[in-house]
């Protein structure tokens, strides 16, 4: 049916949502359903959405088939609309979770003209006796809710909605309404011509919610800094992302074990636990929910006060969807999310051995992501500008306007990186590049004779580091890109063709000084992230040295000066704290802790010192598959050789490992391996300096033994057997 102009809206939204006036386009797009025409609507979450289709559904005669991609949201609207309404039938959903005896009574229902609103599935939509029977009912309009899972430019693509439109025409042509909350103008255009629809009437609000505050963090030690947030927002609810099944478990057992109410959901749960922790985070019995993008779509929870991605997704499509559950209600959102380079070659690395097409696409949307992640740019300025809006002045809310990043000229850098990719005749990845950049004759530069280039080491003033953010800064400037068909190789666009021959000014962004953050916080369950008291420090060091001289062992088997800052900084005074401090194992705590834990108990007192105990993460009993593998392994005499082949790692990588296992006081026995390679003279040599030794450092041993007698891994190893027998 047709409604005139004239006819008080207001009247039927007082009536059935009890609301006033309508937000932002609602009342122009449900009267552009009311009056039999096809519309596209582009709303931020929050925004209303889902009106647009419930009350004309209740006002039209006959029942609107509304198309949603999740059974928990179905539900989630099922129930909502119920509560509205008098009836029960009003709403109904169809999918497979209903029983025999269900279906055939939502049928009754609609049939009956009971039901205004029935939710299905787009898999259940294509479904032979689901055609059959709607071709019986009188249909007042379609509405296709998540949208964007029908464009394979979207960042939930999904084959069944691709078939809607041949649908509809079997079913029975009648209005349709497609809605989402994130949409490109590519996706829009992608949307639309799949659903036949390119002559709808476009209703677009504006993509900007100014109570959400976005941040980009370094992907350092993320577990304790969000730790620390979700304690400075106690109380809060939260939404964090994972995107993968195996790091949402972990991270919902460390945030349990460090006493903040969280669960986990994903959809390798079986549905009846995913339900009920979605439902215990609704209720506020939990304040925290650690999921993967299953979790969400259409979720109404209005006071969702921060939204955390422990990795950046895949695009920026969904990044917006996911941030938009934050901050509903227009209160507080904030919305934090930690960005490593590492995490975009994990994704890069997913792709590879997908169609080309599919990877081009895929190429493409991520290195968006890595665009905003690395831009010095107003956060919502540039996700406006990505779904074709404009914003003029930045928001004055973000960290990139709150606490602007340095710039500096970037022109040389870039040409730098341009002509050496050129002299490898574009054949190389980024790391390899940046290796011959730095003058790093690793086995590959080697092995290509790329160390005999005039180029070499042409940027050995700046690190790694340094020009991998350059390279990744030219991609995303379109200077170069990477090549599909091997996936990583450096090539360089006509754009890049172009800049070498006249190059311009290219401002490229320093990062905040992230480098210091790592230093001053060091890697490991309890490692601290403040600067460590001096004063206690000192004293911690004169112990370490009584405690060495009374064993007759160097002060360094006892704890490394790494382990001596993180108490100067976290304050232990149990054991139990004592065993998260960075290198510290329960062998180590047992054996040293007491006197350790006694001083510092001593110094907080004497002066009232407020410990950062919120600080100390406890982490979840150490499952490392790494740890677990090596000793056995080591138990069972097996040669590091093949322990390191097994596990894909170089020797360099297994050595740390191992490290890191003696250093928190596991007792490990290596002369089964070591016997074959040093012969029992250059073994005592290397001990007996370990003795004597003022440091632990790796190349003062080699320089005081001689370079040509012992390789580093000789000394490495030999460190190892003596701080297993001496410290443990």
């Amino acid at each position: 049916m047709a409604v005139e102009k004239d006819v008080k809206l207001e009247h039927y939204l007082k009536k059935y949502f009890g609301f006033d006036k309508f937000k932002g386009k609602q009342e122009e797009a449900i009267r552009n359903v009311l009056n039999g025409k096809d519309g596209f609507v582009l709303m931020p979450t929050g925004g209303g959405k889902s009106l647009i289709y419930q009350l004309p559904a209740l006002i039209m005669e006959g029942t609107a088939i509304i198309i949603s991609p999740l059974i928990a949201l179905m539900k989630n609207q099922v129930d909502a609309m119920r509560s509205f309404g008098e009836e029960d039938g009003v709403a109904h959903f169809l999918n497979s979770s209903l029983s025999k005896a269900q279906i055939i009574q939502v049928k009754e229902d609609i049939l009956s003209g009971k039901t205004k609103l029935l939710y299905v599935a787009p898999e259940s939509l294509t479904k032979q006796d689901t055609i059959d029977f709607l071709q019986q009912v009188k249909i007042s309009f379609y509405a296709v809710d998540e949208a964007h899972c029908i464009s394979e430019w979207g960042h939930d693509f999904r084959p069944e909605y691709r078939k809607i439109r041949p649908i509809i025409e079997e079913i029975s042509i009648a209005p349709v309404i497609a809605l989402t909350a994130t949409a490109t103008p590519k996706v829009q255009h992608d949307i639309q011509k799949n659903l036949g629809m390119l002559d709808a009437n476009v209703f677009k609000s504006s993509f900007f919610r100014p109570n959400l505050y976005y941040e980009v963090r370094p992907k350092i030690n993320p577990e304790k800094q969000i730790i620390r947030f979700v304690k400075e927002n106690e109380g809060k609810s939260g939404i964090i992302y994972c995107l993968s099944r195996k790091k949402v478990e972990e991270l919902a057992q460390t945030l349990v074990v460090n006493g903040i109410k969280a669960l986990p959901y994903h959809a390798g749960m079986d549905s009846a636990t995913r339900s009920k922790n979605q439902d215990m985070f609704l209720m506020e019995e939990v304040d925290v929910i650690v999921a993967t993008i299953a979790f969400g779509m259409g979720i109404d929870k209005p006071d969702v006060r921060f939204v955390i991605h422990y990795e950046i997704p895949k695009s920026l499509e969904g990044y917006y969807q996911e941030t938009g559950r934050a901050g509903r209600d227009g209160g507080e959102g904030k919305c934090i999310t930690f960005y490593s380079y590492k995490d975009i070659q994990k994704l890069e690395k997913f792709m590879q051995g997908k169609p080309v097409a599919e990877q081009e696409i895929g190429k493409q949307l991520l290195l968006e992501t890595v665009a905003y992640a690395e831009s010095s740019v107003c956060r919502p300025k540039l996700l406006l500008n990505y779904f074709g809006e404009t914003m003029e002045e930045p928001c004055g809310n973000c960290d990139n306007c709150l606490n602007p990043k340095e710039q500096f000229e970037g022109k040389d850098f870039v040409l730098t990186v341009l002509k050496v990719i050129e002299e490898v005749k574009e054949m190389y990845k980024s790391d390899h590049v940046a290796n011959i950049l730095t003058g790093n004759s690793n086995a590959a530069v080697k092995s290509y004779k790329h160390d005999k280039l005039e180029i070499f080491g042409i940027g050995k003033e700046q690190d790694i580091k340094f020009w991998n953010g350059v390279i990744r800064q030219a991609l995303v400037a379109r200077l170069i890109e990477k090549d599909i068909e091997n996936y990583g190789l450096l090539k360089i666009t006509e754009k890049g063709r172009e800049f070498m021959k006249s190059p311009y000014s290219i401002k490229l962004s320093k990062d905040h000084n992230y480098d210091e953050l790592e230093k001053e916080t060091p890697t490991g369950a309890g490692s601290g992230g403040g600067a460590a008291d001096p004063t206690l420090f000192k004293m911690l060091k004169d112990l370490r040295r009584k405690v060495s001289k009374q064993k007759g062992v160097p002060p360094f088997v006892i704890f490394q000066d790494p382990s001596l800052e993180d108490m100067s900084i976290q304050y232990p005074i149990t054991i139990d704290e004592l065993k998260q401090i960075v290198g510290v194992g329960t062998g180590k705590a047992m054996r040293y802790g007491k006197e350790f834990i006694e001083l510092i108990k001593r110094y907080v007192d004497e002066n009232e010192i407020e410990r950062p105990q919120d600080m100390v993460v406890k982490s979840v009993v150490n499952k490392s598959v790494n740890k677990v593998y090596i000793i056995q392994s080591i138990d069972r005499k097996i040669s590091l050789t093949d322990i390191a082949e097994s596990k894909r790692i170089e020797m360099s990588e297994l050595l740390t490992e191992i490290e890191a296992i003696v250093n928190s006081g596991t007792k490990i026995n290596l002369d089964y391996y070591i016997n074959e390679i040093l012969d029992e003279e250059h073994q005592e040599e290397v001990y007996d300096y370990f003795r004597e030794a003022e440091t632990e450092s790796v190349s003062d041993a080699l320089a005081e033994l001689g370079e040509d007698e012992y390789s580093e891994d000789d000394i490495r190893l030999m460190r190892i057997k003596f701080m297993s027998e001496m410290g443990n």
